[in-house]
């Protein structure tokens, strides 16, 4: 996914972002957009548009003669897609890493279940296209490869749900996907059983059977899970 700002302010937000959320501004820190500016080299204007971009995500609120303060971190959009990624790229990533992958042993199996209920013939062809895609990809370190259609799966699983809440999730599963690939919280070739399961919950959805999807998909998320007690404890 590409970065949230652009230009100059995204110059910015790329530096500061990251900083907020792995604590280098504490909850009620208070940032003058001035020297900021000044130490970014930016003008005021292209601050303040990267100060609103961070109010979007909750993680600053602005306050006249205050300046502009850090929020608590309970207050933040934790299912933003840039903010996801900023702290997976901070010390916070266990635990952003642990947090994300129960959310999704909370919901994917039941969207599996209902995918299979509610699936298009298409939705069906894209997900056994991922499934194969993930086959061909999972020997050999070509663990880029392989993230591009285990994200496609997943967004698939989701999106042929039917539910438009889960559907909006795609991006958070994604960013949890590319995140155990970038940062190295994975072994070098996907688990053949974990590849496997895929191939099998496709199937389940193309025939229609919610219950053998969904309990198939449980097993992807428990791997999961057992797989962060070993790379990420």
């Amino acid at each position: 996914m590409t970065t949230r700002g652009r230009g100059l302010h995204g110059h910015v937000l790329e530096c500061l972002g990251p900083a907020i959320a792995a604590g280098e501004y504490p909850p009620g820190s208070v940032l003058r957009t001035d020297e900021l500016a000044q130490r970014f080299e930016v003008s005021r204007s292209v601050m303040r548009e990267a100060v609103r971009v961070l109010e979007s995500m909750d993680l600053v609120e602005s306050r006249r003669r205050v300046g502009v303060t850090v929020r608590p971190k309970a207050e933040w959009n934790v299912f933003d897609p840039q903010v996801i990624r900023w702290r997976l790229a901070g010390a916070d990533r266990p635990h952003q890493l642990r947090s994300l992958t129960v959310l999704r042993s909370a919901v994917e199996p039941i969207a599996a279940g209902m995918a299979a209920r509610h699936a298009t013939a298409e939705q069906c062809a894209e997900l056994t296209e991922c499934a194969l895609g993930m086959v061909a990809n999972s020997r050999g370190h070509k663990l880029e490869g392989y993230l591009v259609h285990d994200v496609a799966f997943h967004r698939v699983i989701l999106n042929a749900s039917g539910n438009e809440m889960f559907a909006r999730l795609g991006d958070v599963v994604a960013e949890v996907l590319a995140g155990r690939t970038h940062h190295e919280v994975m072994f070098e070739d996907p688990d053949p059983a974990a590849v496997t399961l895929h191939v099998q919950v496709a199937e389940a959805v193309r025939e229609g059977d919610a219950a053998r999807a969904e309990a198939l998909t449980r097993e992807i998320t428990v791997g999961a899970l057992q797989e962060l007690d070993v790379l990420a404890p």
